[in-house]
């Protein structure tokens, strides 16, 4: 069989590794003129990789590569050909114990809450997706029949979903992502695809306070279960409770901030449907403080508390973390374009205890202006250097402050991505003295 990877990021060369058999031959299409191969591997790099690409008989869509731009380089039923590894993976699993969480941001927490209580509780699981292992690299690990799968699954690879897990989870939904999809609708057409193919003995769990959540969840014939609000976990008062019971107090969180107590919410109601074992649930809850660059204490340095957020690159995510703290901020903000908007954000900032903002990146002077529209003008360039921007936020910072890098856009006009960012931020951070 001839099949085509389009894209060879971590996703395709996991589709390369599984379908490199003797009876496959494989073409990557990558716009990477410069990009490192295996020997074995027929390839089409540069400006025209997705043309012709009837030639082949199966089509292996990465993440990164959009339909739309499929099929105005080929014939629209080019794509009945177009699979990807998070479909072949539903394929070929048990979609019974498969657990989907997607949503805006909160994925990968919810999803390792999930994971980590299911783990607690006695069960055999297996953790992956967009959170940093691709699907088909989960079959390495002997998935036995009375295993859990959870994956973390972001719009890229929601799209195009043919078949839904047993348990899909939405969090909150709001616009992310606008320069890859057409518009807001596209975006949570895409995430609809997690619950589209649910039946009704199905389950699928919705934030119950954010109207497109909703209408993710609605998409498919399951049971609706909402969060928040009962059925589903919910705090009351100072307590994280679900069918009566209650698990923890708010307090004892390990998670900072209240928007994780949706993630809290969400993993508790979806890990509820599997097992009720409350001491598991509660253990996790109590000890795990959240993944790296998600609101990640980097140091206490001269009375200043310097936290790593790199993974907010939206305005709402930027906006939840500056809320997290009541002392004084120094905020860094800005980066490249993702087609958001900042007012929300200037508000947010204003209403906040924000001693001053740092902006960074190409964003800086549209973020700039909106927040002179809401009066806010103890503003500061952070420059092109990460130890430049914390130099910046030092020098900003009084006693007792708190330096937050949540800078609301995405990285990579200044970074590589994420990670690289907030990465440089803990090596800058770490440097001072």
């Amino acid at each position: 069989m001839k099949i085509a990877i389009l894209g060879y990021g971590l996703q395709g060369e996991s589709a390369y590794n599984y379908w490199n058999t003797p009876e496959n031959e494989i073409t990557v299409c990558d716009q990477n003129k410069s990009l490192i191969l295996p020997d074995d591997v027929r390839r089409v790099l540069g400006p025209d990789h997705l043309k012709n690409l009837d030639q082949y008989d199966l089509i292996v869509r990465s993440p990164v590569v959009h339909e739309r731009d499929i099929v105005s380089n080929n014939a629209p039923e080019i794509l009945r050909k177009v699979t990807t590894v998070t479909n072949e993976f539903m394929k070929v699993c048990l979609k019974k114990n498969i657990i989907g969480v997607t949503g805006t941001k909160g994925k990968g927490t919810t999803s390792t809450l999930i994971a980590k209580m299911l783990e607690a509780s006695g069960k055999r699981v297996h953790l992956g997706g967009n959170i940093g292992i691709p699907p088909l690299d989960l079959l390495k690990n002997n998935i036995q029949p009375d295993d859990w799968i959870v994956l973390e699954l972001a719009n890229f690879q929601l799209i195009d979903l043919k078949i839904s897990p047993h348990i899909a989870v939405c969090l909150m939904v709001v616009p992310e992502h606008m320069d890859w999809h057409e518009d807001i609708e596209e975006y949570i057409t895409a995430k609809q695809q997690l619950f589209a193919h649910q039946v009704s003995d199905d389950i699928a769990i919705y934030y119950a306070h954010n109207e497109a959540s909703k209408r993710v969840a609605s998409a498919g014939g399951a049971k609706k279960i909402p969060f928040m609000i009962s059925p589903g976990a919910e705090v009351m008062g100072e307590l994280v409770m679900i069918d009566g019971e209650i698990i923890c107090a708010t307090d004892e969180l390990e998670l900072l901030g209240k928007h994780n107590w949706q993630n809290v919410c969400a993993a508790v109601t979806a890990t509820w449907q599997i097992t009720q074992n409350i001491a598991a649930i509660r253990s996790v809850l109590t000890s795990f403080s959240g993944l790296e660059h998600r609101l990640e204490l980097v140091r206490d340095f001269e009375d200043v508390k310097y936290y790593d957020d790199s993974f907010g690159t939206t305005p709402e995510t930027a906006m939840v973390a500056i809320e997290a703290f009541s002392q004084p901020k120094v905020v860094i903000l800005g980066g490249s374009d993702k087609g958001a908007e900042f007012d929300d954000l200037a508000k947010t900032v204003t209403a906040n205890n924000v001693r001053s903002v740092v902006l960074i990146g190409k964003m800086a002077e549209k973020i700039e202006k909106a927040l002179s529209r809401e009066g806010f003008t103890n503003i500061v360039r952070g420059g092109d250097t990460m130890r430049e921007i914390v130099s910046a936020a030092r020098t900003s910072a009084q006693d007792g402050d708190v330096v937050l890098l949540s800078t609301a856009c995405a990285s990579f006009d200044l970074f590589k991505n994420y990670k690289d960012r907030g990465e440089q931020f803990t090596q800058a951070v770490q440097a001072l003295a």
